[in-house]
């Protein structure tokens, strides 16, 4: 997917269009400064201009917000104000201190309660761990309805540099709890795109005909992974 180029006064920045079976438009400015609009099929070139003249001064606060944040980044600092990934959303990282560490949604913010600062990223990677393996089962459990499979294989999670996952013989899916980060439909055409290797074990014409038959559209799915995390 080529990306477009937005002018309006003196805002210049590159975006990408994602097209997708919904009623309604959502603009999103990723840590890696991305900017993806997802939009209903054929929304029109002249709307979609329209509206981002109108996020114009978000956009521009947005990008100037994770730029600012990107040396902290880089460190790995778990501060108040960081921004984080989960679930296809970003959200304001609130760092408190307690008693006992713990991790919660407040108000469209993830809180990060803790009794030892330097331990900010461990208390938040645990969490991450936590839902991963909570929502993948859950999604696994609906996404396998879809198949009439005799065997179920094990679903695990394994950290892996470029996949996000992978099927192991008919033994085992491995999922990369780095998915929890993308939307519940990133992470269900995941799983299908494994449990499909259970019938075509390479990349083939039948395969992909399979994967269309079960998720129609995940080449957009595919796209919106693509453009978030590469």
């Amino acid at each position: 997917m080529n990306p477009q180029l937005f002018k309006y006064g003196n805002l210049e920045h590159e975006y990408y269009v994602v097209q997708q079976d919904r009623k309604s438009i959502r603009l999103t400015v990723y840590p890696n400064l991305k900017i993806v609009l997802y939009c209903p099929q054929n929304y029109t070139q002249e709307k979609i201009n329209t509206f981002l003249k109108r996020k114009a001064l978000w956009i521009k606060k947005q990008v100037n917000d994770l730029t600012r944040l990107q040396p902290r980044r880089i460190k790995r600092e778990y501060v108040s104000g960081e921004s984080f990934l989960y679930l296809g959303r970003q959200y304001k990282l609130i760092v408190e201190a307690a008693a006992k560490n713990k991790v919660n949604f407040v108000n469209g913010r993830i809180v990060l309660q803790t009794s030892d600062q330097n331990k900010n990223q461990e208390i938040l990677d645990k969490w991450y761990l936590e839902r991963a393996e909570t929502v993948f089962k859950e999604r696994y459990k609906v996404m396998l309805k879809q198949f009439d499979y005799d065997f179920i294989p094990e679903l695990a999670m394994r950290k892996m540099e470029k996949r996000w996952g992978s099927f192991l013989t008919k033994k085992k899916i491995l999922l990369n709890p780095e998915l929890i980060k993308a939307s519940k439909e990133c992470i269900d055409y995941v799983i299908t795109h494994e449990l499909c290797h259970m019938k075509h074990q390479n990349h083939s014409p039948a395969y992909y005909k399979f994967l269309t038959s079960k998720f129609p559209h995940w080449e957009k799915v595919k796209e919106e992974l693509e453009l978030r995390f590469t």
